[in-house]
């Protein structure tokens, strides 16, 4: 074989294995690994937190990732992500998916693909107990809290133009502007309302209020293009809820002697 057929045989198995690689998916990439990347939050009780005695993140969304890398047979590693920044790290591959109390919207699908929805939520509002505030018609001229690059900064824009939204990178440094009288709520779904409300030292002193704003179905953030990885997190959500497990990972974290109670009203999608 000459030089030139020589070279044009590594090139023709270059782009082989290339495209290979490139139709290998995210399944086979993390079996290879050996782990499945999570992008999740860190300051977001009872979902995704830092617990003070282990220093470790523990939380609702940690362990049903923990139940998806069981499945998969390999090693579960965490990376913190804030609403701002999940997404570009899931489409700069950094992580394998985000369970990070993300809202499946529509318009996100242009990104990245989503999993059916294992939280259903809706957003509200947390005000002082004596602020008078009760509905999104009270925020008129007022200045309120949320998340830099999160669904609720947008539709409480929507809900409520006259008011002024100011941004902040996480919900606890909201919830600390709400507490040093800069903004006079902070908007969010109302279980992670009630997570930063439920871990202050007094709350009693703050209250969830308020018609509900939007519906916000959580779902598990996924590249976008991969059906075979998709398919796996999906048919293993529908498995862990037949099975009992979600019920009890939820009863974990939401059950009635918990400190973030919230009852299981709702059943989850199940594919026959």
């Amino acid at each position: 074989m000459n030089g030139f057929w020589k070279q044009t045989v590594l090139v023709l198995t270059a782009l082989i294995l290339a495209v290979g690689s490139a139709h290998a998916g995210k399944l086979e990439a993390i079996k290879s690994r050996g782990k499945l990347v999570a992008g999740v939050k860190d300051s977001q009780p009872p979902f995704g937190y830092v617990d003070e005695q282990t220093r470790q993140i523990v939380g609702f969304e940690i362990d049903l990732c923990a139940a998806l890398a069981k499945k998969l047979g390999v090693d579960l590693e965490l990376k913190p992500v804030t609403s701002a920044t999940r997404i570009p790290m899931l489409e700069q591959g950094a992580i394998d998916l985000i369970a990070a109390t993300m809202t499946h919207k529509i318009e996100r699908e242009e990104k990245i693909d989503f999993s059916i929805t294992y939280f259903p939520a809706t957003q509200k509002l947390l005000v002082k107990k004596d602020s008078g505030i009760t509905s999104v018609a009270d925020l008129a001229g007022k200045k309120v809290g949320s998340a830099k690059g999160s669904t609720s900064e947008q539709n409480i824009k929507k809900a409520q133009p006259a008011c002024e939204v100011v941004s902040f990178e996480t919900y606890p440094e909201a919830f600390l502007a709400l507490k040093q009288g800069k903004v006079v709520a902070v908007t969010t779904d109302a279980p992670i309302l009630l997570g930063i409300r439920n871990s202050d030292d007094n709350p009693d002193a703050w209250a969830i209020v308020g018609e509900d704003i939007a519906a916000e179905p959580y779902g598990i953030g996924l590249p976008e293009n991969d059906s075979d990885f998709r398919d796996f997190v999906n048919i293993s959500l529908m498995e862990l809820w037949k099975s009992g497990e979600y019920q009890k990972i939820y009863d974990k974290w939401f059950g009635p002697s918990t400190k973030f109670p919230i009852p299981l009203t709702w059943t989850m999608e199940i594919w026959p």
